[in-house]
C-alpha cells in the first residue's frame, strides 16, 4: 500500500512552483515599469483628456423685467351679515360656502309681529284720514258762514288750524306705515353683496337680535378679488412713474413654490406713505379671479412687471459664476477650449439672465460640466446632437414584420 506522505510533498512542491511563477510575472511585468502607469495616472489627472460640456450660445430677446414680492389675498368686500330686526329665526335660505348675488335671500325672521303693526298703523291713518275729511267739511261750512258774517273770524282761524292739524297728523301715520311696511320687509334677509358665504353663525329656531355683533354669516367677494404686497422703498420710481403715465402694469400671482402661475391682474392702487418700520410701500393689485384660484388669506408670491428690455443679450441664469473675481462664465471659443470671460449682468427674468457687458451674440456659454473646467481645458460639447429618429415600423407583409409565432418572416 502506498503511503500518502509522498503525495502531499508533490503537491506542495506544485504549489511553491506556482506562487514563485506569479510573483516573478507581477514583479517583472508590473513593479520593474511603473514610469508607463505613472504617465497614465498623471495624464488622466492632469485633464488632457477633453471635458464633456453642455453649452448654449447667447441670444437677444425681450426681457421683462418684474419685482418680486410676498402677497397676500384679500377680498375687496367683506359683509358681516346682521338682522335689522328682531325675532325668532323662521328659515335659512342658504348653504354655507354658497356664491350668491346680491339681493339673494338668505334667511326669513318671524314677521307675523310687524304684520300686526303694520295694520294698526294702517288703522290709525284711515280714522284720521276720516277726521280730516270732517274738518275740511266744516273748514268750507265756516268759510260760507264767515261771508254772511255769521261766524267771527276767529272761529274760522280756529278751523283752519284744526285742518292743519288732521293733515299733520295723518303725513305722521303715513310715515309710521312706511316704518312699519320698513321693518316687515326687514324680516326677509337678503345679501347685500355678491361674494361666497362662510359658516352658518345662528340656527333656524334661535332668537335673533338687530346688529347683533355675530350675526348670521359672512360674504366675502371673490370676484374679483385683490392681492396686497409690499415693495422696497429703492424701488418706489420704478413702480409710480409708470402707474401715474397711465400704463397698466401687470402683476402676476405665483404659488408657493413659483412653480404654478395662479392668476394675472393689474395694479390698481399705491399707498400714500412708506412704512417708517420696515421702509416699504404698499400696493395693490386686483385679480378677475373666475376661477377662483385666489383664496382670502391665501399667501402668493407676486411678480410685478415694472418694463421691458427690448433686444436684450440674455442667457441662462444657471451658466452664471460667482467667485473672487468678481462674476464670470464659462465660454467655448473656436478651438474647442474652455475660456474664463468676466460679465456684467443685468436683471433677470426666471431662469434668463440679463448681461450688460462681457459677452456677444452666438458666443457659446458652458451650462453643465462646469465643475472640471479651467482656463484653457479641452472640451467637447455633447447634448447639441439632433435626436433620432423614431424606426420605422415596416409595413404587413414586408420582410422584418413579425409573424403569429413571434419570427421574423424571411
Amino acid at each position: 500500500m502506498v503511503s500518502p506522505a509522498p503525495s502531499r510533498r508533490r503537491w506542495f512542491w506544485y504549489f511553491l512552483i506556482a506562487l514563485i511563477f506569479g510573483t516573478a510575472t507581477w514583479y517583472f511585468g508590473f513593479r520593474s515599469n511603473p514610469s508607463a502607469r505613472r504617465r497614465s495616472s498623471s495624464s488622466f489627472r492632469s485633464g488632457s483628456l477633453p471635458v464633456p460640456v453642455r453649452a448654449v450660445p447667447t441670444e437677444r430677446r425681450d426681457l421683462a423685467v418684474h419685482l418680486k414680492a410676498i402677497g397676500t389675498v384679500v377680498p375687496l368686500n367683506t359683509v358681516i351679515v346682521r338682522s335689522r330686526v328682531d325675532g325668532q329665526l323662521l328659515r335659512v335660505a342658504f348653504e354655507e360656502g354658497q356664491l350668491v348675488k346680491k339681493g339673494q335671500l338668505l334667511a326669513e325672521i318671524d314677521p307675523e309681529t310687524y304684520k300686526i303693526r303694520l295694520a294698526q298703523m294702517e288703522a290709525q291713518l284711515r280714522q284720521n284720514a276720516a277726521n280730516l275729511q270732517t274738518a275740511k267739511s266744516d273748514l268750507e261750512r265756516f268759510r260760507h258762514l264767515f261771508a254772511q258774517t255769521l261766524v267771527s273770524q276767529q272761529q274760522l282761524e280756529q278751523q283752519e288750524s284744526l285742518v292743519a292739524q288732521r293733515e299733520g297728523a295723518l303725513a305722521a301715520d303715513q310715515a309710521q306705515i312706511d316704518n312699519a311696511r320698513l321693518q316687515l320687509a326687514y324680516t326677509k334677509v337678503e345679501a347685500p353683496i355678491a361674494g361666497r358665504l362662510g359658516m352658518r353663525k345662528v340656527d333656524v329656531g334661535n332668537m335673533v337680535r338687530a346688529n347683533d355683533a355675530t350675526g348670521l354669516v359672512v360674504i366675502t367677494q371673490t370676484q374679483p378679488i385683490a392681492v396686497m404686497f409690499t415693495v422696497p422703498e429703492i424701488d418706489l420710481a420704478k413702480v409710480v412713474e409708470p402707474l401715474r403715465a397711465g400704463e397698466h402694469m401687470a402683476v402676476e400671482a405665483w404659488d408657493r413654490t413659483e412653480q404654478a402661475r395662479l392668476a394675472i391682474g393689474t395694479l390698481t392702487t399705491v399707498d400714500n406713505q412708506i412704512d417708517l418700520a420696515t421702509g416699504t410701500l404698499r400696493l395693490k393689485a386686483e385679480f378677475p379671479n373666475d376661477d377662483e384660484k385666489l383664496f382670502p388669506n391665501q399667501f402668493v408670491n407676486v411678480q410685478l412687471k415694472v418694463r421691458t428690455l427690448k433686444d436684450a443679450l440674455v442667457i441662462p441664469a444657471a451658466a452664471v459664476q460667482y467667485g473672487s473675481r468678481g462674476t464670470y462664465v464659462f465660454i467655448v471659443d473656436e478651438k474647442s477650449q474652455a475660456s474664463v470671460r468676466d460679465i456684467v449682468v443685468g436683471p433677470a427674468d426666471g431662469p434668463w439672465q440679463s448681461i450688460v457687458k462681457g459677452l456677444q451674440p452666438g458666443e457659446k456659454v458652458v451650462l453643465e460640466g462646469l465643475d472640471r473646467l479651467r482656463e484653457g481645458r479641452a472640451v467637447t460639447l455633447v447634448g447639441d446632437e439632433p435626436a433620432p429618429k423614431p424606426p420605422v415600423k415596416p409595413a404587413a407583409g414586408e420582410p422584418g414584420q413579425k409573424g403569429k409565432g413571434g419570427r421574423s418572416k424571411t
